[in-house]
């Protein structure tokens, strides 16, 4: 069993304490898809003001859907397509205040604002993922979120493998 102590009260500590978690469930796991769910489940479970929580895969040359925590989503996303499209494109993260702002956005939940994506790269440098995070909340994501998440999407790179 697995049990977390997760201090919300500051962000600092909230993507302390999530990095130390995920680090601890993935370390020496070699299945990615399990690595993505347990994650995709922490991230849920302890970041507030989400609606959605997960991961998209390179697959063929396009995003799949990944293990991930809420409503269903888009099961395929072009590479130039939604924000997700973008940070997997550009290998750079993205964070949108209002996705009804941010051309070519792909609406899987229209209750969703605002969206942070980080990639997720292989030992090689190469994009094989994205962490994505939905909220209903307009500009809900700053950069101690960008942060948080960019240092647990490197993290997690060399444990995801090339087929993730």
């Amino acid at each position: 069993m697995y049990e977390y102590s997760i201090d919300n009260k500051n962000k600092k500590s909230l993507y302390d304490d999530l990095y130390n978690a995920c680090e601890a469930i993935t370390h020496g796991e070699t299945d990615a898809v399990a690595n993505m769910a347990n994650v995709a489940s922490l991230l849920w479970q302890y970041i507030p003001q989400l609606n959605w929580a997960g991961f998209y895969r390179i697959v063929d040359g396009a995003l799949l859907l990944g293990p991930f925590q809420g409503k269903a989503a888009c099961i395929h996303i072009p590479l130039d397509k939604g924000v997700c499209g973008a940070a997997a494109s550009t290998g750079e993260p993205q964070c949108v205040e209002d996705v009804n702002q941010f051309a070519g956005h792909i609406a899987c939940d229209a209750e969703s604002v605002s969206e942070l994506v980080a990639p997720i790269k292989s030992s090689n440098g190469n994009v094989i993922a994205v962490i994505d995070l939905d909220s209903p909340n307009k500009a809900r994501f700053d950069e101690q979120d960008i942060d948080g998440i960019i240092r647990i999407a490197e993290m997690l790179g060399p444990r995801l493998s090339e087929s993730a």
